[in-house]
């Protein structure tokens, strides 16, 4: 009776939202401009003309990566998985700086284009932020938790097209479960047979996370929020969620009726597990956004895991993807600066090239591609490049959260709370997801860790090992982040002896600490703006990654859709007579001519984070 009742006020608030959301039919925005740039005359070496609309979208597939039809075209799909559909006359020469998924994305469609594309990592091995390697021993190793939402709609298309969808990854339980202190158990249980938006709101209903006050305070505030309004006026809704990056989720969600104990027992966890901060300091924006596709598509609340490692499930398809059309990856071969024409003001006009790795070795290209994150394209930027154009100026002002990923080993199966003896038994062969607990991933208000998971149950490949138990993995956000490695340990494994009790009985018989001290950038109010688009004010110099302008957040699929819009301007952009192949050859011709060259400043760059 009493979740009839909750129900039912969720279902009288949004209806109620919807006469009071209720406006006149409006013209659907594709994407706003955010172009701030300085026009620049054009110099012999460059043979163009810098201006403004230089970083506007030419590509109509790029397009549709963004604006608010973005969100519902599930055609991104087969884009991601078909290729650019287009194999240019000419052929560039491309450097691609980073080989994380941006990176890779960008490579798979520039090489089936017909492009000579080289990759250069910083690190022994591939994968940016989704990066995994083994130690000494054999063990898998992750820079954090990686969760795959129903809504990935690029990223599973590329896992299609590299034959990795189908055998990679293990579709979860449609449930997002929360472990409370003492072994209490909430959830948001979207299992329901009728699809969103019903699904989800008698899931906020019927979650035993909140108490009885906080949900009726919890459903007035949804039902008068932009996600009610979206379903029925979808471009209004996602219109006012884009006016709400310049405050955080909690001054939206207490303006009109939301209280505390909703944002400490349900939503804080939910924000740290998105941007590794709390509802306090997190953007209304990016919490909406998500919330806003699990409003209006069914699946993209489910939630999938790797059948393994991401070395394994995700990047060594792509590799052999990129190595079957002639991609060379150079690993442990990072950029240490980048060389530029500029014109008769001074200004960066055109890439010539890069150097890289400890000799410095010169490599000259058409076309650059820095895919990295925040902090790599910070350290490889030239000085140049900012104090010439507000675009690159901006990247500066996004900041970045630390985290520290967690894996604990123990001899039992920790998350296994009905039975003890089952907890306690690691006899025989408990693979493909056998072995005892909850096999999804798990959010907490009472502990330090965004969200966590037991490998060996969710993705039992690569992680079970016969005879032990649980491999659990966490995610330490900066609260914990200054402290010792083995306090780190100490902490998670006290931790889960709260939110498990009965795992006391269970020992630790290995760990590991990963700090990242640059990882995600902050989706801290007021940071959207910032972000740059793919195509620069250099005519050459492109920029992918998970930061870079795309409507999702910086997650896998906002590096995949960077990696897919970047191809897909620099392809726009190859040929004709004013096309990128064009303007080399006449940039190449006139230096022969006596043209002066400027190198960058002499920036030498021991070590610069990873790809996006």
């Amino acid at each position: 009776m009493v979740r009839l009742s909750v129900a039912t006020a969720y279902l009288m608030a949004a209806a109620a939202s919807c006469t009071a959301f209720h406006t006149p039919q409006t013209t659907r925005t594709t994407f706003s401009s955010r172009s701030n740039l300085i026009h620049t005359p054009s110099s012999p070496l460059s043979m163009s003309t810098v201006t403004a609309d230089d970083t506007d979208f030419k590509s109509e597939s790029a397009k549709q990566q963004i604006g608010n039809d973005s969100f519902l075209n599930k055609n991104l799909m087969a884009r991601a998985e078909g290729g650019p559909g287009k194999k240019n006359q000419e052929k560039l020469k491309i450097g691609i700086v980073g080989a994380g998924l941006a990176g890779m994305v960008a490579a798979m469609d520039l090489a089936d284009a017909g492009h000579d594309v080289e990759m250069f990592e910083l690190r022994p091995f591939v994968g940016g932020k989704v990066s995994s390697w083994q130690d000494k021993d054999g063990n898998h190793i992750e820079m954090g938790l990686h969760v795959f939402f129903g809504c990935y709609y690029n990223l599973f298309g590329i896992m299609r097209r590299t034959g990795s969808f189908d055998t990679e990854l293990r579709i979860k339980e449609h449930i997002h479960t929360f472990v409370n202190e003492g072994g209490t158990l909430g959830a948001l249980d979207f299992r329901f047979p009728i699809g969103a938006p019903v699904s989800g709101l008698q899931a906020f209903a019927r979650t035993e996370q909140l108490e009885i006050p906080d949900k009726i305070d919890n459903a007035l505030r949804l039902g008068t929020s932009p996600i009610v309004r979206a379903l029925f006026d979808f471009d209004g809704g996602m219109d006012m969620v884009r006016d709400l990056d310049d405050i955080t989720f909690t001054e939206w969600f207490t303006q009109l009726g939301g209280k505390r104990g909703s944002l400490d027992r349900m939503w804080d966890p939910i924000a740290y597990a998105l941007g590794f901060i709390d509802c306090d300091h997190i953007s209304a924006r990016c919490m909406l956004t998500i919330f806003m596709l699990f409003a209006i598509r069914t699946e993209a609340s489910i939630l999938r895991m790797l059948e393994g490692s991401p070395q394994t499930c995700l990047h060594d398809p792509i590799l052999k993807y990129l190595d079957d059309r002639g991609v060379k990856v150079n690993t442990s071969m990072g950029c240490r600066e980048l060389v530029y024409d500029v014109d008769e003001q001074g200004k960066p006009n055109r890439i010539t090239g890069i150097k890289v790795g400890a000799k410095e070795e010169l490599k000259e290209f058409d076309a650059v591609v820095c895919a990295l994150d925040v902090p790599g394209i910070k350290k490889v930027l030239p000085q140049a490049f900012r104090d010439s154009y507000p675009m690159f100026d901006n990247i500066y002002k996004l900041d970045t959260v630390p985290i520290a990923t967690v894996q604990v080993r123990f001899d039992g199966w920790v998350t296994e709370m009905e039975d003890e003896i089952r907890m306690m038994d690691v006899s025989g062969d408990q693979s493909d997801g056998k072995g005892g607990g909850i096999d999804n991933l798990l959010y907490s208000a009472d502990a330090e860790f965004s969200c966590f998971a037991d490998l060996a149950l969710t993705s039992p490949g690569e992680y079970y090992k016969e005879g032990e138990g649980s491999l659990i993995q966490a995610v330490f956000d900066e609260r914990a982040f200054d402290r010792s490695n083995e306090q780190i340990v100490q902490d998670c494994i006290d931790q889960l002896n709260r939110l498990f009790p009965s795992s006391r009985k269970l020992k630790c018989i290995w760990s590991n600490v990963v700090k990242l001290g640059q990882s995600l950038y902050r989706e801290k109010p007021g940071q959207d703006k910032f972000r740059p688009k793919q195509a620069t004010p250099i005519s050459n110099f492109f920029l992918a990654g998970s930061y870079t302008y795309q409507d999702y957040l910086d997650s896998m699929e906002g590096a995949t859709r960077s990696g897919l819009m970047v191809a897909d301007e620099i392809i726009a952009r190859a040929d004709g007579p004013g096309g990128l192949k064009a303007l080399s050859e006449k940039a190449n011709a006139a230096r022969a001519d006596g043209g002066k060259e400027k190198k960058s400043e002499d920036v030498r760059v021991p070590f610069f984070a990873t790809a996006a």
